[in-house]
């Protein structure tokens, strides 16, 4: 059982709506904390990923693959949203804003299928995304570094 599953024993299949909101929310917070160690150990050791159309085996490569992630996608915010949810498999839509190192501003929009193995750690995850550039005064994720505040309206707020 990982940290996160011993802090909150809930957060493991079989999902119901308040546990798979909870879910989609700490996995926000692990990506917006932009540490690819802290993230990857929301993952089984074995977890399998495609990303784009990038295949990723384990946690070795999730962190090699976030480090890149991150270096490239700078000032990187994310938004996610639970869509659906089985008894261990939850699908999220998410945007995120990121720029480049020349400064051009991107909004990511994508679609993520998660397999949960019995102690609430995905062992499977499928991404879809597509990038949009946008102009800075068009950025609508503008907190610190960090967690999404609380009172940050969500996607089906900001209408995306």
């Amino acid at each position: 059982m990982n940290a996160q599953s011993k802090a909150s024993p809930n957060l493991v299949p079989p999902f119901n709506t308040e546990t798979a909101i909870l879910k989609v929310r700490l996995a926000e917070d692990g990506w917006n904390s932009r540490d690819p160690e802290r993230v990857a150990l929301a993952y089984t050791p074995d977890c399998r990923w495609r990303n784009r159309s990038e295949f990723i085996n384990g946690r070795h490569e999730i962190v090699a693959f976030l480090t890149r992630k991150w270096a490239k996608e700078l000032d990187y915010r994310l938004i996610k949203e639970l869509w659906a949810f089985t008894e261990n498999r939850i699908a999220v839509r998410f945007a995120y804003e990121w720029h480049d190192d020349s400064g051009n501003w991107f909004r990511s929009y994508g679609n993520e299928n998660w397999e949960f193995n019995d102690d609430g750690v995905m062992r499977l995850r499928l991404a879809s995304i597509n990038d949009l550039p946008i102009k800075e005064s068009d950025r609508k994720y503008k907190w610190p570094h960090g967690r999404r505040p609380d009172d940050h309206p969500g996607l089906s707020d900001l209408g995306l």
